[in-house]
């Protein structure tokens, strides 16, 4: 099941600004997350990598995590375990992003109601590569 609607995923890819953190994504490149950050990058977003490594990716400084990014953010796109993902959006929440977006198999419930509960926007179990040619 998909949580978030179309007038909602739109709302996030073209409204809430163009600042995305990218949890999970690294020097990877067999990763879904570098794909799509290539992709979000090619849309004109600002890709900014959230990984343990903190790598230098696709020409961004990397962060270790969400609270360490020195700027606002904008959009927090999740590609952790759907286990480690309600963390966070709860970190996103904290850091003042406007949306929070879990990517294709990432599903949290309880996350998403407190996230939307907390006013931000929210897309679950979708990717953003697939949804802008959509639009």
């Amino acid at each position: 099941m998909s949580y978030g609607d179309d007038t909602v995923v739109r709302k996030i890819l073209q409204d809430s600004g163009d600042t995305w953190a990218v949890v999970g994504l690294s020097n990877n490149t067999a990763r879904a997350a570098y794909g799509v950050a290539r992709v979000l990058q090619r849309a004109g977003k600002r890709v900014v990598p959230v990984h343990p490594k903190a790598e230098t990716v696709l020409g961004e400084q990397g962060y270790a995590t969400l609270a360490e990014v020195p700027f606002d953010v904008d959009v927090v796109d999740v590609f952790v375990n759907s286990s480690l993902a309600g963390a966070v959006a709860d970190e996103a929440v904290a850091k003042g992003a406007k949306a929070v977006w879990f990517q294709l198999d990432v599903i949290d419930r309880a996350a998403y109601a407190r996230t939307t509960a907390a006013g931000l926007d929210m897309v679950m179990d979708r990717c953003p590569a697939i949804e802008l040619p959509r639009l």
